[in-house]
C-alpha cells in the first residue's frame, strides 16, 4: 500500500472517530417550558417526572421545566421574558388568556406546524373534547393545544350527610336543595360556627371562575364569546348569581364571610370544618389522597340550567420562538398531549384528560372503574362552555373580582357591585372597542 493510500485511509478513520465521538455529536436543542401550579397537589414533582421522561425519549432535545407560580404570575413572567428577548419555547398558559395574547401579538398560530404533520386544523383539534375548542381556536387558527382542563365540581362529605339524616346518594342538584342541605350541615356552638355547610373560593382568578359557573347555572353568559370587547356583568343572570352567593353568607348563614382562598377552602373541607365546597376538578387527586372520610362529587347545582365554564390550561408557543426551538417545542407539545401522557397527567393530578383517546386506554378504564369521581367532570363536559376571555382578560376579570370581594365582605350590595364592575371593565376594554366595533367608516 502506498504512503498516500495509507494517509487517506488514516484520515478517513480519524474523521469517522470524530464524527462518532460524543464531543463532536450535535448538541441537543435546549428549550424551556414555563408551567404554573394553580391548584392543590404535587404538580411540580409530576411535571419534573414528565419532562425527565421526555428528555430520555428525545435525546436531540433538552427541555427544562420552569415553575412560574400561579396562572396570573405565569402570564407576567412570560411577557417579561419576551420583552427581554428570551421567550420560553413553550408555556402552559391559562386557557382564557389566549385571546388577549393573540390580540397583543404575543403567541403564534400553530397552523403551519399542524400542516407540516399532514393534518388540517379540524383534524388536529378533533382529538380534543369539543368544549375546549373555544379557548384554543381563534379566528379558525389554532393558538393553543389543550393540556390540562377542569370544570368546577360540588364536593360533599357523605359522613356529614348521614349524620344530618340525609341521603348520601342524593346530592344537591339545584340551588334550593343546596341551601336546604347546607343549613342542615352547618353546626354552631352558640354564636360561633364550628362547621360550615358550604364554601366556595373567591380569591383572584378562582373567584371569577366560580362566579362564572354560578352565572351559567343561572342561565346567563359572562362575556361575548365572539368578540373580545364585551362582558355582561350588569345583567339579571349575574345579579341572581352574585345575590345567591351573598345570601349564603348574610341570609342563610351557611358560608363564611369575606374572601376565601382556594387552599383554605380545600383545607376546611379536609379538616371537616366545611361539609360541601365548589372547587376545581384539578383538586380531585389532592382530595382523594388526603380525605380521611368518604366523599362524593357532583355537577355544579343549577338554578336555571346545568352549564359550567371550562378551566385549566393550554400549551402555547410565544412569538419569537423560531427554527429548531420552535420544532422542539412542537415535539414536546405533541408528546405531552398524546393520549398516553394526557391520561397519565389526569390520573396524577385530577384534571380531566383533554385528549379523548386517553379514555380508550386500558389503564384509564381501570382508573375510572376504581375512581368513579374522576368521571363526573368528563360527564359535565357535555354542558361546558368556554372560559371567560377578552381583551385585557386579567384586569377585566379583576374588575368583577374586586366587587365580588366587597359583596362577600358586606361592603356593597350585589347591584352596586355589578354596576361598578361593568363600568370598570368597559373602561379597560375601551381602546380595543374603539379600534374594532366602534371604528366606523369616515366617508
Amino acid at each position: 500500500m502506498t504512503t498516500t493510500r495509507r494517509n487517506i485511509l488514516a484520515g478517513a478513520a480519524l474523521a469517522a472517530s470524530f464524527a462518532l465521538s460524543p464531543a463532536f455529536a450535535q448538541a441537543p436543542t435546549e428549550i424551556e417550558l414555563f408551567f404554573p401550579v394553580p391548584v392543590d397537589g404535587q404538580l411540580a414533582r409530576d411535571m419534573a417526572a414528565m419532562i425527565k421522561e421526555f428528555n430520555e425519549k428525545n435525546p436531540s432535545i433538552k427541555a427544562t421545566p420552569v415553575y412560574t407560580g400561579s396562572y396570573d404570575e405565569t402570564l407576567i413572567k412570560t411577557r417579561a421574558a419576551m420583552k427581554a428577548g428570551k421567550p420560553p419555547a413553550a408555556v402552559i398558559m391559562s386557557a382564557n388568556f389566549l385571546l388577549d395574547l393573540k390580540i397583543e401579538g404575543e403567541i403564534q398560530a400553530m397552523d403551519g406546524l399542524i400542516k407540516a404533520d399532514g393534518k388540517t386544523n379540524d383534524q388536529f383539534m378533533a382529538q380534543f373534547f369539543d368544549a375546549l375548542h373555544g379557548n384554543a381556536v381563534l379566528d379558525r387558527q389554532v393558538y393553543g393545544v389543550p393540556f390540562h382542563n377542569s370544570t368546577p365540581l360540588l364536593y360533599v362529605n357523605t359522613d356529614h350527610l348521614k349524620e344530618a339524616g340525609l341521603d348520601p346518594d342524593k346530592l344537591p342538584a339545584n340551588w334550593e336543595e343546596l341551601v336546604t342541605t347546607a343549613k342542615k350541615l352547618t353546626k354552631r356552638d352558640g354564636d360561633r360556627v364550628t362547621r360550615w355547610g358550604m364554601m366556595m373560593p373567591s380569591n383572584y382568578d378562582y373567584g371569577g371562575w366560580i362566579l362564572q359557573a354560578l352565572t351559567h347555572s343561572n342561565g346567563g353568559q359572562w362575556f361575548n364569546v365572539d368578540y373580545g370587547g364585551e362582558v355582561y356583568y350588569d345583567t339579571p343572570s349575574m345579579l341572581g348569581a352574585l345575590t345567591f352567593w351573598s345570601d349564603l353568607i348574610a341570609k342563610h348563614k351557611v358560608h363564611p364571610a369575606g374572601v376565601q382562598a382556594g387552599g383554605a377552602v380545600s383545607s376546611a373541607f379536609l379538616s371537616g370544618q366545611a361539609s360541601m365546597m365548589l372547587l376545581s376538578t384539578g383538586s380531585l387527586t389532592h382530595i382523594r389522597n388526603n380525605a380521611k372520610f368518604p366523599y362524593k362529587v357532583a355537577f355544579v347545582p343549577k338554578n336555571v340550567k346545568n352549564e359550567v365554564p371550562i378551566g385549566g390550561a393550554s400549551l402555547v408557543i410565544p412569538t419569537g420562538v423560531e427554527g429548531e426551538r420552535r420544532k422542539a417545542a412542537w415535539t414536546l407539545i405533541n408528546w405531552m398531549t398524546s393520549p398516553e401522557k394526557s391520561g397519565w397527567w389526569s390520573r396524577a393530578t385530577g384534571y380531566f384528560a383533554p385528549n379523548k383517546a386517553a379514555y380508550d386506554l386500558p389503564e384509564m378504564k381501570a382508573f375510572l372503574a376504581k375512581n368513579p369521581d374522576a368521571g363526573i367532570a368528563v360527564s359535565q363536559l357535555a354542558v361546558a362552555k368556554p372560559w371567560f376571555a377578552t381583551y385585557k382578560t386579567v384586569p377585566v376579570r379583576k374588575a368583577i373580582e374586586d366587587e365580588l370581594a366587597a359583596v362577600l365582605s358586606g361592603k356593597k350590595t350585589p347591584k352596586e357591585a355589578l354596576v361598578a364592575a361593568q363600568k370598570g371593565a368597559d373602561e379597560i376594554m375601551r381602546p380595543y372597542v374603539e379600534q374594532t366595533a366602534l371604528k366606523l367608516p369616515t366617508n
